[in-house]
């Protein structure tokens, strides 16, 4: 015997089927633009480079992470992977760990590729070495615009483990904190540097070492 429902209750079976369709649609498309609740998008979902450009041979997936370099061999130059889109005003977090005695590394912000070479153009948030939570501007002026405290970066920087990076761009002004201590706040006085361009992450040419990053997320702001 077929049994028939009260309309109210074929209506609400009808919507809930509607919104369960609809919500598997919206995980399965990589593309569909979600945002988490803090309106931050994944830029890297921990299983492949797609929309990514880069050395394949250097770069590569491990543990749901983006992995530059190796610990066996030197590394004949800077390496790059970006990301194909351009990005202007934005929040940018991720996570790092670089591993080696002497690797550097960093994140490229409102960068460009230079043309037939391997090199990239622009800001960097700088990791290793002395350049812990430093902006840098890559193959440009060729300087640190800015450095944190040394002393006070220690007391937070976790080497050979975990850290945060937070990247905050707005106008001309660039802030970084690494594992919650701000270590810069510059604003770019030279009218003619451009305000938007490309993420990358890198690892720098040298003696072996590696650099992981992870959890690679981005909010871009209205300007």
């Amino acid at each position: 015997m077929v049994k028939s429902f009260h309309p109210l209750l074929q209506l609400s079976l009808v919507l809930g089927s509607c919104v369960f369709t609809c919500a598997l649609f919206a995980a399965a498309d990589p593309d569909s633009g979600s945002k988490d609740k803090d309106g931050f998008e994944v830029l890297f979902d921990g299983t492949t480079t797609d929309g990514w450009d880069g050395d394949r041979s250097v770069f590569r997936i491990e543990s749901n992470c983006i992995v530059g370099g190796q610990l066996k061999k030197r590394i004949p130059h800077n390496y790059f992977l970006s990301h194909e889109r351009d990005f202007g005003d934005f929040e940018l977090r991720l996570q790092f760990r670089l591993m080696g005695d002497t690797t550097n590394a960093g994140i490229q912000i409102r960068s460009e590729r230079i043309p037939d070479h391997h090199e990239m153009i622009g800001y960097q948030a700088d990791l290793g070495q002395q350049y812990w939570g430093c902006l840098y501007d890559e193959s440009r002026r060729r300087t640190i615009l800015a450095k944190p405290d040394a002393k006070e970066l220690d007391k937070v920087l976790k080497r050979g483990d975990w850290n945060d990076y937070r990247i905050l761009c707005e106008g001309p002004r660039i802030r970084l904190w690494v594992n919650g201590l701000q270590t810069v706040d510059y604003t770019e006085e030279d009218k003619d540097i451009a305000l938007t361009g490309k993420i990358a992450v890198q690892i720098h040419g040298g003696a072996p070492g590696e650099a992981w990053y992870r959890n690679i997320r981005i909010k871009p702001l209205k300007n």
